[in-house]
């Protein structure tokens, strides 16, 4: 096990086999944010019983009000999953001043080392807070325990370099960028690429390098975004077919694979080197195409329809490719013919 100290909001990185044990001896009283399958996982590792576990069903965040508002006196909340699960605890910790613990189960969102938790407000995405684990323990016999395309899907959250970095520049272009550009942070991102197309064998085999990589290339994201206060280069376009589908379906996604689908299409719709992108994804494993989602074609076929409407909706969402798109039948049929539904 090896121990580091981090120039980005993860104040101590624990990362090794076995690295979460015991760790429920070194923070005082403690509330878990988990769900089933993870808690059953890990509950017999940590050396000492929590003060109460919150079993997370949902991100909103009035359920997340309503679950404060039963919790016993405490000094720690550790998050124990995947990113609704982190998000709870992220958000926990920082409405009531609380240490964080952060152990992901899987690796399929990049909630574990941003800083702001990603709720829900009405079904809405809202990011609020800063929340900083101390420690983020990374366990690869936890993580391998799970199915690996839980951890292939956390490279979704760093491929999508690929179509928000071009929506930044594009937006850019057209004078409509809501921060000063940063050549600096779209080279960074480029070289995040770089590094996870060198470790895709590894990614996909699930090894301690590939999870290594992958855990990496998110802290390097941090170090990028975090000093310009924001992750342009990380979330566009791609992520707001998925705000799309999630309000219009009602229900969750993994997170990786679903923002898989909107890289798949949007660097289609940017003309984005669409092909080597696609390429990488196969090369990863990474589980992208609409039926593994249970998304039917319909679906997806009204969400592009009504993409640019929703996102015109959204106040909040940054200036992308889609605000000079016209998405018609014959552009969608011609696009998601290759992919995969029911």
């Amino acid at each position: 096990m090896q121990y580091f100290s981090l120039s980005t909001n993860v104040n101590e990185l624990r990362i090794g086999n076995d690295s979460s044990k015991n760790i429920g001896k070194e923070i005082g009283k403690f509330v878990v944010s988990t769900m089933e399958i993870p808690w059953n996982i890990i509950k017999d590792k940590l050396g000492q019983s929590p003060e109460k576990v919150i079993d997370v069903t949902s991100v909103e965040l009035s359920w997340i009000e309503g679950q404060i508002n039963d919790l016993p006196e405490f000094d720690t909340i550790v998050g124990i999953g995947g990113g609704m699960a982190i998000d709870v605890a992220k958000y926990i910790s920082w409405k009531l001043g609380k240490r964080l613990v952060s152990i992901p189960t899987i690796l399929s969102v990049d909630a574990f080392t941003t800083p702001a938790a990603g709720i829900r407000n009405n079904h809405d995405v809202q990011y609020l807070g800063t929340a900083s684990p101390d420690p983020l323990i990374i366990d690869y016999n936890i993580l391998r325990s799970a199915p690996k395309e839980l951890n292939i899907a956390g490279i979704g959250d760093l491929f999508s370099i690929h179509t928000a970095s071009f929506d930044w520049t594009y937006a850019h272009s057209k004078g409509k960028s809501e921060y000063p550009f940063s050549e600096d942070a779209i080279t960074g991102g480029k070289k995040i690429l770089e590094f996870i197309y060198n470790n895709i064998g590894n990614i996909k085999e699930n090894n301690n390098n590939g999870l290594r990589a992958i855990v990496e290339a998110y802290i390097s994201l941090n170090t990028i975004c975090l000093p310009i206060d924001h992750f342009r280069i990380e979330e566009g376009s791609e992520h707001y077919l998925f705000y799309e589908l999630e309000e219009r379906l009602k229900r969750p996604f993994i997170h990786g694979n679903i923002i898989g689908l909107g890289i798949y299409l949007l660097s289609r719709l940017q003309n984005n080197d669409p092909y080597f992108i696609t390429e990488m994804m196969d090369e990863s494993g990474l589980v992208y195409h609409p039926f593994s989602m249970n998304i039917k074609r319909e679906d997806l076929i009204d969400s592009l329809l009504n993409l640019k409407n929703f996102v015109k909706s959204k106040d909040k969402l940054w200036y992308t490719v889609i605000d000079d798109s016209y998405i018609e039948m014959e552009w969608i049929n011609q696009n998601i013919s290759e992919l995969k539904f029911n």
